[in-house]
């Protein structure tokens, strides 16, 4: 049985202008410049720049006009709203925060041969048939950026049967290989990493800790991977300090070829700090990064093209539609230069109360200053959302006398320590890399040593905890951090 019935429901939805907003905050600065750019493409009532003095402070005075009753263009549209310089006038509409003085640093691109023409160059010196000249350029081919061939020779020589049409064998393949092998750089067209070690030790003046080096890799790669130092001086009846200098010889090898070399280097997005923060006679002054607020104004074209269509005494379909465009792109342009100057304003707002919150890790540098603090701890000091802080604190870096820094590094959890003070756990983490950096590497600290020593220091964490907090740091276990 149908039925009609009245309800009443309460909903909290954002304006376009409030989303808006939110995807520009969380954008950094060279993303945000591209967005201004592309707002600029599509709407032409949007311009870039200083304004026309002449236009400036300019009133328009409709007195003695006939008073005009806006037509109903699918919606009501007041043109004096969009023509009345007293309720907003040009200055308003500009966001003039950018300091000539402001540096704009680009980084600059490397330009050259690839890594792979790098090496076909140096096989086109050698001798060889059609036949094997194709085979050595399809392993060059297969090279990664690391200089390693990661397949097996048995799926290469399918591969060249079925792609290049060349029938051949493991053996031919293999000759081949070590012809690519004998290319700069040393260690290029290895397997393994045993084998790219072992390709730059052969091209080494043989000496006595070399020959060592090789008889290790090539006897006993498992355990000299795994450090066990006591099975390598008892398998090649050797002393420490042979067996230091062999191991010194290994480690000054490149484990990855490919990647010394100039031209493979890729080419990564180049951090802009979003702020500077300096330390001016003992006192912290933070500035924002000028590119952040661009000179925007609303067209003053399109204020003339609504100023002729008032006057006009009669109005054509055409006009009324051309009306209504101009007045979507007048909003729009007046929301994203309010916007901007909105997105400006909480960017300054959370920096600054972030800079005041960790004062003294700005003034001295030592993260064993860093207070605990959360997004939700700058949320209530701003009176701000916490999604907000969120947004500001993921993408936007800031250049600081130390360093450039991530905002959301200064963010961490709090510990409580054995005097009942609350302690980040960025405190926790140095304190600890500082431990490992000062033990002794013939007897690496274990996890456990390392808890019981935080414990004596103020810091009773579980030995779970350490191991987290060491993984996070990126330090190996114990085993692997011992030294000969």
């Amino acid at each position: 049985m149908l039925k009609q019935q009245l309800n009443f429901k309460l909903s909290q939805k954002l304006s376009p202008q409030q989303i808006q907003l939110m995807k520009l905050i969380q954008l950094p600065t060279q993303a945000f410049e591209q967005r201004v750019k592309q707002e600029l493409e599509e709407n032409p009532a949007l311009d870039s720049g200083k304004e026309e003095i002449k236009d400036e402070y300019e009133e328009f005075d409709n007195s003695g006009e006939e008073d005009y009753d806006s037509e109903k263009i699918e919606t009501e549209i007041d043109v004096d709203d969009y023509l009345s310089d007293d309720e907003i006038p040009s200055y308003r509409l500009n966001t003039n925060n950018y300091s000539a003085d402001d540096e704009e640093r680009q980084i600059p691109y490397a330009g050259g041969t690839s890594f792979t023409q790098h090496l076909m160059s140096q096989l086109h010196t050698y001798r060889l048939t059609d036949e094997q000249m194709e085979i050595a350029e399809f392993l060059i081919g297969s090279i990664d950026e690391s200089g390693y061939i990661r397949r097996d020779l048995v799926d290469l020589v399918d591969d060249l049967a079925f792609t290049q049409n060349i029938y051949t064998s493991e053996e031919q393949v293999t000759k081949i290989l070590k012809v690519v092998q004998n290319l700069d750089p040393a260690g290029v067209g290895a397997r393994s990493l045993e084998e790219c070690l072992l390709i730059q030790l052969r091209r080494k003046d043989e000496t006595a800790a070399v020959s060592l080096a090789i008889d290790i890799l090539e006897e006993a790669f498992d355990h000299f991977s795994k450090k066990h130092y006591t099975k390598l001086l008892s398998k090649f009846d050797i002393n420490e300090d042979q067996l230091r200098d062999a191991i010194d010889e290994i480690e000054h090898l490149n484990p990855k070829p490919g990647g010394s070399y100039a031209g493979n280097t890729k080419i990564v997005e180049h951090v802009i700090p979003d702020f500077t923060i300096k330390i001016n006679d003992g006192e912290l002054e933070l500035t924002l990064n000028g590119r952040n607020a661009p000179e925007m104004h609303v067209s003053q074209e399109y204020t003339n093209m609504l100023k002729g269509y008032k006057a006009a005494k009669e109005k054509s379909k055409s006009q009324k539609d051309a009306v209504m465009f101009i007045k979507q792109k007048l909003d729009a342009a007046k929301w994203f230069i309010e916007a901007i100057k909105q997105r400006q304003q909480t960017l300054y707002v959370t920096m600054s109360s972030i800079m005041n919150y960790q004062k003294e890790y700005f003034l001295t540098g030592d993260e064993r200053n860093l207070r605990p603090m959360i997004l939700k701890d700058i949320a209530d000091e701003i009176d701000m959302d916490v999604s907000t802080v969120s947004r500001v604190a993921n993408s936007k870096y800031v250049d600081t006398p130390y360093g450039t820094k991530l905002i959301k590094e200064f963010f961490s959890e709090s510990m409580t320590n054995d005097q009942g003070e609350e302690v980040s756990t960025r405190e926790i983490k140095k304190i600890l890399e500082i431990t490992i950096q000062e033990e002794n590497k013939r007897k690496p600290l274990t996890d456990d040593k390392l808890a019981k020593i935080l414990k004596e220091k103020g810091y009773p964490i579980a030995r779970r905890t350490v191991a987290k907090y060491r993984e996070q740091l990126d330090l190996p276990v114990a085993r692997l951090r011992k030294e000969i």
